[in-house]
């Protein structure tokens, strides 16, 4: 038969409470001391050099070069991986023009890629001082061009300002330039915009389009290739397709389509 445990007395229970707030206070200590030890450890741990970003894979560039993404990252100082940061870094690289995104992957235990989608030229302008630009869609000046470069010129009729324009007024002659169809783009030799934003596209051959306002561009796309299949252009025709079911064409050849 087994026995019952005793019941203590008063006396007995206040002599076992200190004992016992004691081992709760040793125990409390040893947790926190264990934790401590833990976390000094494995900070010392992640900042060891096996740990650090000591191998970067740069892809996609080929305007700026590759020791000038590590010095903007910081990644040429080769730090912990545990303080790589790609947001951040994506950020940084926007400094440079060409660079429109950046991508930031972390393969442990010591190599970092660096993927770089670039921004796209879409067109050529003269600057403020007369040096060629390349120009994206969004009319960003993307740096120094070389004067053979392959792509439309933007020209900005009366610009309001003398700074850099295709950001602000003249935006509608990148957004164009941007759209231009396969059909025709290499027989577009300049990009017009008017203070007002209004296009024109002046040809190789040479004739000229009238776009105007970059509304319906799709329509007005057609419209053009249309004309130049199908019509006989004289060299100074204008051809207006700012409404695309009336086209008009005047100079030399003076004809009216419907």
């Amino acid at each position: 038969m087994a026995r019952r445990a005793r019941r203590l007395t008063p006396v007995e229970e206040g002599e076992r409470a200190p004992r016992r707030r004691s081992r709760v206070r040793l125990v409390t200590l040893i947790a926190l001391l264990t934790v401590t030890v833990l976390v000094a450890g494995g900070d010392w741990l992640v900042h060891q050099p096996f740990l650090r970003a000591r191998h970067v894979e740069v892809l996609g560039l080929h305007h700026e070069t590759r020791a000038q993404v590590l010095s903007v990252s910081g990644l040429d100082s080769e730090p912990p991986m545990i303080d790589v940061r790609g947001a951040a870094i994506a950020q940084r690289l926007r400094v440079f023009p060409w660079v429109a995104s950046a991508r930031v992957t972390l393969h442990w235990p010591d190599t970092v890629v660096v993927s770089v989608t670039e921004r796209r030229p879409v067109a050529v302008a003269y600057d403020a001082n007369h040096v060629l630009q390349y120009v994206d869609a969004s009319g960003r000046d993307l740096g120094r061009a070389p004067l053979h470069a392959n792509l439309p010129t933007l020209r900005y009729l009366d610009p309001s300002s003398r700074t850099w324009p295709f950001t602000r007024a003249g935006y509608n002659a990148a957004l164009v330039a941007s759209r231009l169809p396969t059909a025709f783009r290499a027989q577009v030799s300049v990009v017009e915009v008017t203070s007002s934003g209004s296009v024109t596209l002046q040809m190789t051959t040479p004739v000229t389009f009238l776009l105007g306002l970059p509304s319906d561009l799709t329509d007005k796309f057609v419209s053009v290739a249309s004309v130049i299949a199908h019509a006989t252009l004289q060299p100074g025709d204008v051809v207006d397709v700012r409404a695309p079911g009336e086209i008009a064409i005047s100079g030399p050849s003076g004809t009216t389509a419907g």
